[in-house]
């Protein structure tokens, strides 16, 4: 799904990066997009095996299952705050159950929440409580914060990030979509050699990736700048 968002505009860059508000739009669009998103639900299923160890894991794990439902459904306010119905919260879940793996997962979501929602710091704070060794939802997570940061205009940091992402994911599917976002950033920042370095690294390294194909003219505008 992730890789059929990025090929409706693949080369609509120097458009995007004209003005800083097209610019911010682009990022806005990612997040919504919301790669991560999919990848903690996916997480989200593949943890409930876990969840049965322990009687504070299953309590954990009945507290998220509701939110998750809401998260689905896009009501990311009520998924991350409650519900009057007797839902807690992906806050209250992550702060009476820390230490869990829900709990853990409950941050995650939470993150993502706040990121939907458009309110980045929170998004950023909770995302990097979120604790996780793996090449799908850590990367995955790590590439959400990235456009957090590019959204609230923290373009320096926006970009580590996602050339930090790119190198935790080492995939063909996800590395080159955030090293074409750390691109388009240094390119926006006038940091254009960083921006053929992130663009240098799809040709060289994920040259089997959909965005390869196209990956020398972002080459050759960011070096003739």
């Amino acid at each position: 799904m992730a890789e059929k968002k990025h090929t409706q505009d693949p080369l609509d860059m120097e458009e995007a990066l004209s003005t800083s508000e097209a610019f911010i739009i682009k990022y806005k669009s990612r997040i919504l997009g919301a790669i991560a998103a999919v990848v903690i639900i996916i997480a989200g299923f593949m943890g409930y095996k876990h969840f049965i160890s322990e009687p504070n894991e299953i309590k954990a794990s009945a507290a998220l299952f509701k939110g998750e439902q809401y998260f689905g459904a896009d009501n990311f306010e009520t998924a991350l705050n409650g519900d009057s119905i007797g839902y807690k919260g992906f806050l209250k879940v992550a702060d009476e159950f820390s230490g869990t793996a829900a709990g853990n997962l409950a941050n995650a979501y939470a993150g993502v929440c706040y990121a939907q929602l458009g309110k980045y710091e929170e998004a950023v704070k909770y995302l990097n409580k979120f604790s996780a060794d793996d090449q799908l939802v850590s990367p995955a997570l790590l590439g959400t914060m990235g456009n957090c940061y590019a959204q609230a205009g923290q373009l320096d940091k926006a970009a580590a990030t996602l050339m930090k992402a790119a190198d935790k994911a080492d995939s063909q599917a996800l590395s080159p979509i955030y090293l074409i976002q750390a691109g388009q950033i240094y390119e926006k920042l006038g940091k254009n050699s960083e921006a053929v370095n992130a663009y240098t690294l799809i040709k060289n390294k994920y040259f089997n990736s959909y965005q390869s194909m196209d990956i020398d003219k972002y080459i050759e505008r960011a070096s003739i700048k």
